[in-house]
């Protein structure tokens, strides 16, 4: 094990705590939509749930400002900037989203800094502000962030903004991300993050900041490094099927993406999954029978000479109408050499560990 050993602190989450006196469904019929907003935090370890919107993506409550205004944000170590919607921003999906009223927060600062942050399902244009942004308990003061001047390629999402957890880039005009702020001034213990993400659409998905939650993962956590300190991407040994070899044939790296839904790859190695499953394209998905899904074959990521199943029932997802689809999608952005995306797909069946301090991802089996 590289490093450290981390410190797993056995704390209650809400969830656990209301279950085990007969509140919890006392507490969801009372509050359905707040429940998620409600953070826990014990033994410097915060826990701050996530809503798992149509098994896509998660959400979590923050807010920005004084008195305190709430945005639903997706938590995405793809990414390291935090930012929201702002009153300015004239985009179409602006409109539709919650937008910070700067005017309304006594503790507003305003800066002339702009930015472009460019996304795989979209980008977007913003300014550079400080305020007082709070995840649960954890609270951040002069926090610089983003507010959105032009968005594309965002429409219909359910969510206002986003909370980039990967590490800070090398750029004056970019502004430091809340987990190294939060970090700098000592708000968190240990400098990690994990999250458990639910399946199904279920209640219980939750982003942890300070320690780990042993009693979200089975066995062991397996520590993985990074490839270069910088980045959540790690080095994936191979990817087959049936045992046999179908990408990662020399080794690959892979982004460990929370803010992404798929697994996303190079084009024709996806499209060579699609072909060994029979899914047929249809718009743009690939479709299969529901009725083969707990025939097809798990596909198998190896990472650090530990195998990491991904079986059928996890990478084919349910559209809108009840279809069934392969999760496995195109890498937008080309690279080089072969890359990979483990989105939540992946997430799902891994409990998994940021762990800045030592620069490496931990993986364990989710509950």
């Amino acid at each position: 094990m590289l490093g450290e050993r981390i410190p797993l602190r056995r704390v209650k989450t809400m969830r656990k705590t209301l279950s085990g006196k007969n509140m919890l469904n006392d507490v969801l019929m009372e509050h359905p939509y707040r429940l998620p907003q409600i953070s826990f935090r014990g033994s410097n370890l915060t826990i701050h749930p996530l809503r798992n919107i149509r098994d896509t993506f998660y959400v979590g409550n923050i807010t920005i400002g004084t008195p305190p205004q709430e945005f639903q944000v997706v938590f995405d170590t793809g990414s390291s900037v935090l930012w929201v919607p702002s009153v300015f921003c004239n985009s179409s999906t602006c409109s539709t989203h919650v937008r910070f009223r700067h005017h309304q927060s006594s503790t507003f600062r305003p800066t002339n800094k702009t930015f472009w942050i460019n996304y795989g399902a979209g980008r977007m244009k913003g300014v550079v502000a400080h305020d007082t942004v709070r995840i649960g308990d954890l609270v951040s003061t002069d926090q610089p962030f983003g507010l959105s001047m032009a968005e594309y390629g965002f429409e219909g999402r359910r969510f206002d903004g986003i909370l980039g957890l990967n590490y800070p880039k090398q750029s004056c005009s970019r502004p430091i991300p809340i987990f190294d702020k939060l970090k700098n001034q000592g708000a968190i213990s240990e400098p990690v993050f994990a999250f458990y993400l639910s399946k199904d659409e279920q209640e219980g998905s939750v982003v942890m900041f300070g320690g780990v939650d042993h009693r979200y993962y089975k066995g062991e956590l397996s520590w993985v490094p990074l490839v270069k300190a910088g980045d959540w991407t790690i080095h994936i040994d191979r990817i087959t099927m049936k045992r046999e070899v179908i990408a990662c044939s020399d080794g690959c790296d892979a982004v460990v993406d929370t803010g992404s839904s798929h697994i996303q790859g190079p084009g024709r190695l996806v499209d060579n999954i699609q072909k060994l499953t029979g899914a047929k394209l249809r718009g743009s998905k690939h479709y299969v029978s529901c009725s083969v899904v707990n025939t097809l074959p798990s596909i198998i990521f190896t990472i650090n000479g530990i195998n990491y199943p991904v079986p059928a029932q996890a990478y084919i997802l349910k559209d809108s109408r009840g279809r069934c689809y392969i999760a496995f999608r195109e890498k937008r952005v080309r690279t080089s050499t072969e890359s990979w995306v483990l989105g939540d797909i992946f997430l799902r069946l891994y409990f998994s560990v940021f762990d800045r301090g030592n620069d490496r991802i931990g993986l364990a089996l989710a509950v």
